[in-house]
């Protein structure tokens, strides 16, 4: 595997996608409760990271690349704490609309000895309005021809729209500038034509109307996805067992995962796609950017929480 991990500093990505905060609260259980048979958690420290789209940029920034984030803050707490982070990432923060009717959502993790015990949501789905797209669309055609690649990272909360996504791609094509995108939408049209979409297995078989229970199934339906979507690449991430390259005019690839323990798989697929970009943009082949995106994954599905892989854990997981 030839690629220069140094070589990622070099790298402009616009990141456009839904911005959440993840919130933890860590403590520790000693008790179940008399008023229920639940734990009693004891919390001791609460920690806040940027989430969604959010962890896409933070796995970025690990590996040095410089980015550009385009998206959506409410203005309470969590809107404000979009902006904070942002900001001591040293990231500008132009691209953030404020939308007073959409509040910023917040994923609560509640985690004890280690584990996650329970998670809250507070959050609405509501698609952008009309106003708000055209700004985006504007901010993002402002920035375009300053990028060498694109990651759209659609949590299915309303930014992510059909609209946003196809201007993305013209907009893109002029310049040969890659689009990736990781779906959270069950049609999968409205991807049509990025350079590549990195679902799960899961989110694979529910688009393609198929029950994948087989290497044959899942290989039945990375074709019927690409033929669909008009995909001249596909990246299924199957979470132990790897993932599957799929690429217009040749046999599907598997990359297997390396057996590791494995705490929380949460933010897994930011990572994936994040360092598979990169790598694309540092001109290296689509499956050694995926074995990096791989190794990526494999070492943040260690750690607890959504997190990232540092520059020298990758370079050790590779050379090892």
């Amino acid at each position: 595997m030839i690629i220069n991990i140094d070589d990622f500093k070099t790298v402009k990505v616009l990141v456009i996608g839904d911005l959440m905060i993840d919130e933890y609260l860590w403590g520790s259980v000693d008790r179940i409760s008399p008023e229920a048979p639940v734990p009693v958690v004891c919390v001791q420290r609460e920690t806040h990271a940027l989430g969604g789209a959010g962890n896409v940029i933070n796995n970025l920034v690990s590996m040095g690349a410089e980015v550009q984030a385009i998206g959506t803050a409410g203005t309470g707490r969590a809107g404000q704490m979009i902006f904070e982070k942002l900001e001591e990432l040293g990231i500008e923060t132009d691209g953030i609309i404020s939308e007073p009717e959409r509040p910023t959502t917040r994923k609560t993790r509640i985690i004890a000895s280690n584990q996650q015990v329970l998670r809250i949501d507070k959050e609405i789905k509501r698609d952008i309005n009309g106003t708000t797209l055209k700004k985006l669309l504007n901010i993002i055609e402002s920035k375009i021809s300053g990028v060498n690649l694109i990651i759209i990272s659609d949590y299915n909360k309303g930014l992510v729209t059909r609209e946003l996504v196809q201007q993305t791609v013209q907009l893109a094509k002029p310049y040969k500038v890659m689009t990736l995108a990781d779906p959270k939408s069950l049609d999968f049209s409205k991807y049509e034509q990025v350079s590549i979409l990195t679902p799960n297995k899961k989110e694979a078989g529910l688009a393609a109307h198929m029950d994948i229970q087989s290497d044959r199934d899942l290989v039945a339906a990375g074709w019927k996805i690409m033929d669909q979507v008009r995909l001249e690449r596909l990246l299924i991430t199957c979470g132990k067992d790897g993932m599957v390259l799929f690429e217009k005019g040749k046999v599907p690839y598997t990359i297997e995962s390396k057996a590791r323990q494995v705490f929380d798989v949460s933010g897994a697929g930011d990572t994936v796609i994040s360092l598979l970009g990169l790598g694309l943009a540092i001109g290296a082949t689509f499956k050694t950017s995926a074995r990096v995106a791989n190794s990526a994954a494999g070492i943040v599905v260690g750690k607890v929480g959504t997190a990232t892989a540092s520059v020298d854990e990758l370079k050790q997981a590779l050379a090892n």
